[in-house]
């Protein structure tokens, strides 16, 4: 993706504005009565539920607008009140389950307003709830809401809001992808602005409005205009939406991550698998120019020894933008290359683009049809002037006519080329949607919808087309329920400096928060690499070697190490960017060296990595994730966004500064700890200084963990047999070690295994049942006691 080498979302005329219909009106026949819809003397407050500890509410003035379904991204049909009981009285109404309480509070009686009241008290009749959990704990406080007529692209609607008080140790996190921090990880104090926007001065947002506090619930805000959250300001906190005409939010509750997750996937989709080789090194450029550049780098691979799943094919393949095609003077047998890509055990990568240039041939068909984003006057909205944008018009994906057009030919143009997967670039509405309409109305009002929409018809008909093979798509933005199309997001097109690598932490693990399991970034930036540098120190890495990569820049070696290391435990690693040479060979030989050691251990890491994606499927919560999920009463952690759990065993954090060789670790209390490279025991509790070297990333594994280890293998094509299996003692452990065939959908029909090791802590034996009978047999010759 350029530096902005696109802009735009479409729609519809103003015309048709009346006319089109959201999702959750598409979604209103199906959509279940609510428990009850109260009239509070103005403002009608519908109930309803979502399961035992979900409750969905939503205020309007006109009691239609209340009684609508929830919007984009909502599983409507999910909707389940049988756990809940209703009672009145003459405080209000109250709905129970065993897992939460909803109280609305009754109208307050009519009184003579005072003089403060006649001229500055909002005509909005005032509705105040409260949500309980199950120990009677109060967890939300909703003290008002706001619907405040104004005019958006010549539509007469509201802004819409909400206010909940906010406890002075209350910690806020998720609301999706903002890179404006280097290391806190609380959004408390701050005012996230939560849209789509490429052009954002610390790098992307993404907007996921869904969010998680540490009181132990969240709330999941229906709205996909541009929407601003106040954390923690003032006693406050609230949401507040550009454009709506009722206001509409989902309150899960838990006391575990694993059961608030679990409520989010309910209300908006469950996180498939990916394909095993998604979980492999995928290797991208900006650009690969040619079948036989690819050709060459995927056989180096092989011949090298270095482990690679997945080769990607990035834009300007085909002759014209939008022309939905394969430039054959660069790649003239795309079906030969792809079989010597399989025969190798690889998959490929290959971007489609949803942009059509005027003098492509399918402009004129799409134009007639009305398939682009139309400005106000109707007309297609062919690229963006302010940045000089001449890329095109964007099709409609929220056009179920115009999505099925898209798919169908990327599937016949491109994919049946023999690609495995596509990458949909430019999924993000920051191209502008904003005083430019979509098929279902303004681009204001559906702001941030486009990824969803574009995303899901795609993985609809990827899986119509090929129903046992898994999905996967490379995607750059989301929106809510974006987890279950089977989509690897990423935080765009960032800078290749230290500084971006510092920002990517925190970004992470609140994109995570949002519900968005597998996340990741271009490993060294994508952003054209500068040839000098500014750095003080001396570099850790030679760079003499890599200067046809690198050019003066002399300590990008060393940057590009670091973050692989980092990439080494994120869900997905990829390496890309606009350079040269992306490869691991291509940085010198002494980057080259701990580089391919750090191949080699992600694919050893493989069967426990694994392991957690079936966590992330039966649970919904990410298994990347900041360490107040896995540490809550430590008074230490909820602020921190340098380091973090990698599944329930190891705790990483990257080295973020140049020329760095020792770092700060806080080991959080109520657990030993032990240095993955040494193996030395530390209490929890306390900060500690930890040697890293440049061939280290300090990583520690809490005490009381089983980790199983892989055997080499050169891509997950290849069965890869436990060859250890790592007990870190200190108190009893159990892990779920899963597999299955790694590229179909038996695993939703239960054709998996399951292997359930247990390590007994007094007698020092590590247990296998269940799974497949020959390895649990051998499973003590397996196992390692670390400190034995």
């Amino acid at each position: 993706m350029c530096q902005r080498c696109g802009n735009i979302v479409r729609t519809y005329k103003l015309a048709l504005l009346g006319l089109s219909l959201s999702l959750a009106t598409a979604f209103t026949a199906a959509h279940a009565a609510p428990i009850a819809t109260l009239d509070r003397h103005g403002a009608w407050v519908s109930v309803e539920a979502y399961g035992p500890n979900v409750v969905h509410i939503t205020m309007a003035t006109d009691k239609a607008q209340a009684l609508k379904a929830p919007g984009y991204g909502i599983l409507a049909d999910h909707a389940d009140a049988s756990a809940f009981h209703q009672t009145h009285d003459q405080g209000g109404d109250t709905f129970a389950s065993s897992a939460l309480t909803l109280h609305v509070d009754a109208a307050p009686p009519p009184h003579t307003p005072g003089t403060m009241e006649r001229y500055f008290l909002p005509g909005l009749a005032p509705v105040r709830l409260q949500v309980k959990n199950a120990r009677g704990s109060t967890v939300v406080n909703m003290t008002g809401w706001e619907m405040a007529p104004h005019e958006v692209a010549r539509e007469a609607t509201y802004q819409v809001g909400a206010t909940f008080a906010a406890p002075a140790d209350e910690h806020y996190y998720g609301m999706g992808q903002n890179q404006d921090s280097v290391g806190p990880l609380d959004l408390r104090g701050r005012v996230i602005d939560c849209q789509h926007w490429y052009d954002a001065p610390a790098g992307e947002t993404v907007c996921v409005p869904f969010m998680v506090s540490s009181k132990g619930y969240g709330i999941i805000w229906d709205n996909p205009s541009d929407t601003r959250f106040v954390a923690g300001i003032r006693g406050r906190t609230s949401f507040q939406s550009k454009v709506g005409e009722r206001v509409s939010f989902f309150v899960v509750t838990g006391d575990t991550p694993e059961a608030i997750y679990s409520a989010y996937a309910r209300v908006t989709g469950k996180t498939p698998i990916p394909p095993k080789a998604a979980f492999g090194l995928i290797q991208s450029k900006a650009r690969y120019d040619s079948q036989a550049e690819i050709l060459r780098v995927a056989h180096t691979y092989r011949e090298k020894n270095y482990p690679l799943d997945v080769m990607v094919l990035d834009w300007f393949y085909w002759t014209r933008m939008g022309q939905m095609d394969i430039n054959p003077m660069e790649f003239p047998d795309p079906d030969a290359m792809n079989k010597q890509l399989h025969d190798a055990g690889m998959k490929s990568i290959i971007s489609i683009w949803p942009r059509f240039e005027r003098s492509g041939r399918y402009f004129s068909e799409l134009d007639a049809k009305g398939y682009f984003l139309k400005d106000r006057n109707g007309r297609t909205v062919d690229g963006l002037a302010f940045r000089s944008d001449r890329t095109g018009a964007l099709i409609d994906s929220t056009n179920p006519a115009a999505r099925q057009w898209f798919w169908g030919h990327a599937r016949d143009n491109i994919l049946s080329h023999g690609f495995d997967y596509p990458w949909l670039d430019e999924t993000e509405p920051d191209l502008v949607p904003d005083g430019y309409f979509f098929s279902i109305g303004s681009g204001d009002r559906y702001h941030n919808v486009f990824p969803l929409v574009h995303v899901e018809g795609v993985a609809q008909g990827m899986r119509t087309w090929k129903p046992d093979e898994r999905v996967l798509i490379l995607s750059r933005a989301a929106y809510l329920g974006s987890q279950r199309t089977g989509a690897l997001f990423w935080s765009s097109d960032i800078d290749p400096t230290w500084e971006a690598l510092q920002r990517q932490i925190p970004a992470g693990l609140n994109m995570t928060a949002s519900g968005i399991a597998y996340w990741g970034n271009d490993i060294g930036g994508w952003q054209s690499l500068p040839q000098t540098t500014s750095a003080t120190k001396a570099p850790l890495l030679d760079p003499s070697d890599a200067r046809d990569t690198v050019g003066q820049n002399n300590d990008y070696p060393e940057l590009l190490t670091r973050w692989f290391e980092y990439g080494t435990f994120l869900p997905t690693l990829r390496l890309h960017g606009d350079r040269k040479h992306t490869e691991i060979w291509a940085f010198g030989r002494q980057a080259e060296s701990i580089l391919a050691k750090y191949d080699k251990l992600r694919y050893r890491l493989i069967p426990y990595i694994y392991s957690q994606a079936r966590k992330t499927y039966d649970t919904g919560a990410p298994f990347m994730r900041p360490l107040w999920m896995d540490f809550p009463g430590d008074a230490q952690v909820p602020n921190l966004g340098t380091e973090y759990m990698f599944g329930p065993a190891f705790l990483v954090a990257p080295v973020t500064e140049q020329g760095q060789t020792e770092k700060d670790v806080y080991l959080p209390a109520g657990s030993d700890w032990y240095n993955f490279w040494t193996n030395e025991k530390l209490t929890g509790g306390r900060w500690v200084k930890v040697a890293a070297p440049i061939d280290q990333i300090p990583v520690f594994v809490r005490a009381g963990s089983i980790v199983p280890l892989g055997s080499d293998i050169q891509s997950t094509a290849t069965i890869q047999s436990i060859a250890e299996v790592r007990v870190y003692p200190g108190k009893d452990a159990d892990f779920a070690l899963y597999d299955d065939d790694g590229t179909s959908y038996g695993y939703e029909r239960g054709k998996s295994i399951t292997t359930q090791l247990h390590w007994n802590q007094a007698s020092g034996a590590l247990s296998a049942t269940g799974g497949d009978a020959a390895f649990n047999k051998k499973v003590a010759e397996l196992t390692k006691v670390v400190g034995k």
